[in-house]
Formats: structure tokens, sequence, C-alpha cells
């Protein structure tokens, strides 16, 4: 991530790497491979969803709860970096940057990142997720940056606080209304298709994010900077509170008494990614926020290794999925199953064959910090690689 420094017209603008946006797109990136390891390796899995509070455990709860910041942040910092990149480009040159990668990612969703989650040459599912809400958000931001920036504030904000106005409307077997709001599986003939990702609310959350990207400009100093950040993370963070206490709007499923307390907080919590509810949006933006606002400084041996993730997000994205499902061969031989049955024809939660498969959380942390680390130095090398040889314009594209 780089922001500028002014300059004369008609001379180079200097850029640097904000440090601490890269630090935290890699501690999201990170915390990422851990819910695709659990998805891989851990036995309960495939028998209940982690949120389920009726079977669920507190430990799995937050396992999995954890990482709901990854594909907001992820989103939201793509905007971020769009403004960014707009203050050494003309509209036109980032709208076209935005629009070819935002149709150079809905590909690679389809072709390449499908392939990875299944490994399955025949492609009897496809699956529409992350990297799709994240190509589509980008094409239609590649219109948007023509707009006055409150405008696209406006409309970015809108998306996010009144989308959940939509959540009573479902239609059964329409595809166009499972891509803008409701997550569907589809039978098409011999091949399925889980959309997974309705891109509504992400193109608010990109849009928004891109307007985020005024507070790393060169007016707003970093004691300035910080204080807003804190602001809108304790903002966010409070109106989450108070929206969620009234339990009227914005989630499709209200909190609810538990059987204990604490149960009754993990309730409170549960809030919907599919699609991202408003509550789910501030949750996790809030802290996000407070996360930059104390982020900027020195930073040390373990924070420089987390930023070099950030630093090359979409290289670990790709990798880490290939990798997670590879290393998924050997812990169905180990348990007693096949490799085959990770040659998958639905999404791998959703495959009979790997019933009674699986690993307890202990197993899946281990494998999770074992992929974080051995891939570091891939990351390394092509970080790199990427800031030695950036007249390739292709690198930028991933």
């Amino acid at each position: 991530m780089s922001t500028t420094t002014m300059a004369l017209p008609g001379t180079a603008v200097k850029t640097k790497r904000i440090a601490s946006i890269d630090l935290l797109r890699g501690t999201v990136m990170i915390i990422m491979a851990l819910d695709h390891v659990r998805d891989y390796f851990n036995n309960s899995a495939y028998i209940f969803d982690p949120t389920d509070l009726s079977k669920t455990s507190v430990i799995l709860f937050f396992t999995r709860w954890i990482t709901h910041f990854c594909a907001p942040v992820f989103a939201f910092l793509a905007g971020t970096s769009a403004f960014i990149s707009g203050t050494r480009k003309s509209k036109k040159e980032l709208s076209f940057f935005l629009l070819t990668r935002g149709l150079w990612l809905v590909l690679l969703e389809f072709v390449l990142v499908t392939f990875e989650w299944t490994f399955n040459p025949a492609y009897n599912v496809f699956l529409v997720q992350v990297i799709w809400a994240l190509g589509i958000s980008m094409v239609f931001l590649a219109a948007l940056v023509h707009l006055p920036w409150r405008a696209i504030l406006l409309i970015g904000l809108v998306l996010v606080f009144g989308h959940n106005i939509l959540d009573g409307v479902h239609m059964e077997g329409n595809i166009l209304w499972a891509f803008l709001h409701d997550q569907r599986y589809f039978q098409l003939g011999h091949t399925g298709l889980f959309v997974g990702y309705p891109i509504i609310p992400w193109i608010g959350i990109m849009a928004t994010g891109y307007c985020f990207g005024r507070l790393y400009t060169p007016q707003f100093d970093a004691a300035r900077r910080r204080r807003t950040l804190i602001y809108l993370g304790l903002g966010a963070i409070a109106l989450f509170i108070i929206i969620r206490a009234v339990n009227v709007y914005g989630d499709p499923n209200p909190w609810s008494a538990q059987k204990t307390p604490v149960f009754t907080f993990l309730s409170f919590l549960n809030v919907t990614k599919y699609p991202p509810s408003l509550l789910y949006v501030l949750v996790t933006l809030g802290p996000a926020c407070l996360f930059l606002a104390f982020a900027e400084g020195p930073l040390n041996g373990f924070t420089k290794k987390v930023v070099t993730i950030g630093r090359v997000p979409m290289f670990f994205y790709i990798i880490h999925i290939a990798v997670i499902h590879a290393l998924a061969f050997i812990g169905a031989e180990i348990s007693g199953h096949s490799w085959r049955d990770m040659v998958l024809s639905n999404w791998v939660t959703g495959s009979p064959a790997l019933q009674g498969y699986g690993f307890n959380l202990a197993i899946v942390y281990l494998v999770w910090i074992g992929v974080v680390v051995g891939l570091y130095p891939l990351c390394k090398w092509y970080d790199t690689y990427k800031s030695s040889h950036r007249e390739k314009q292709w690198l930028s594209y991933l």
C-alpha cells in the first residue's frame, strides 16, 4: 500500500508504503487461513456449522467468528488501495485498471480458484465466492470513481446500511437475485453453481473503503488520522451495540437469550456473513479502524513478516488454498479415508464421502501455523520480485 507526497506539477510523485495497512491486511490473511484449514481438517465441520449455538463450543465458535474480519477488511482495503492508486493516475487510467483487474479476478475465481477448492478437473461445481465479489465490486467501482467523492460515499453507505431491507426477498431459482442478495446453490444440468457471495453489500464496502482512502492523503497528518480512525472505530462499535440491542434491523438473524450468559453473548455476536449484514460490517470494520489507529509506528521482527504477507495478499490467497487442499489429501489417508474423497463435486464440508473425517481443533491450529510459516518464504520471494520489477505491469494484477 502506497501513499503520496506533494509534488510540483510535471514532477514525479514519490510514494512509500503504508505499513499499518499492510500489517492489517497481512493479519487478516493469516486469520483467513485458519478458517480454510478448519474447513478441510476439523471433524465438526462435516457435522454442523461452527456458529450453531445448539451444537458448538465457545472455542469453536470464536475459531470461526474471528475469521469474519477477513473478507470485509480485504474488500474495504481494496477500495482504499484504489483511492491511493488514483492519486497517481488519471480517473480514466484508474477506471481502466479497476475494470480490467475486476474482470481478471472474476475469471480467476471461476477457472483457478474453483479448481483449487475442488481439485476436480471436471468442474462439477463452480464456487462463486470472495474473489468474484472483489472482482465485481472493482468493476462497479471503475464506474463510481468518475463521481464526486461525496456521491461515492453516499452510495457506499446506502448499500451497506440499507441492503438489509431486502432480507425478506427470496426468489427461488432466480440466479440473478442470488448474485445480488440471496446466497443459493443451483444445479444446472450436470454442473452445480454455488453463489456464496451476493454482491450488493460488497460493492458498498469497497466504495466506502475507497472514500476512506482520503485519510491517507497528505492533508491528513498522522495525529489527525489517528484521531479520526479512533472516532470511526469506536463509533462503529457503539452503533453495532445499539442496533444489535434493539434487535429489529441490521441482521436477518436476531439474537436471543441462550442456556448460559456466555452463549447469550455469542448469540449477540453471531451476525450474518452471506451476504454481510450491516451489523457484520460494523463489528468487523470498527475494530479494523482501531487496529489502524494504533498500528502506525515502528515494526518489530514479527510484524515485519506479517507486513510481507500483507504486501502480496492475492498471491498468498491463491497459494494457500492449494497447499491446504493438498495437505487434506494426506489427512484423508491418515484418517482412514481415501485421498480421492478430497476430489470434490461440492463445497468441502458438504461432501457426503467425508462424513466421519476430520481432526480436533488442536490439529487444526497446528496445521494452520505450519501452513502460514511454510508460505512465508514464498511470500517474501514474491514481494521482493514484485518490488524489483515494477516495470512489469501484469504484476499489479496478482
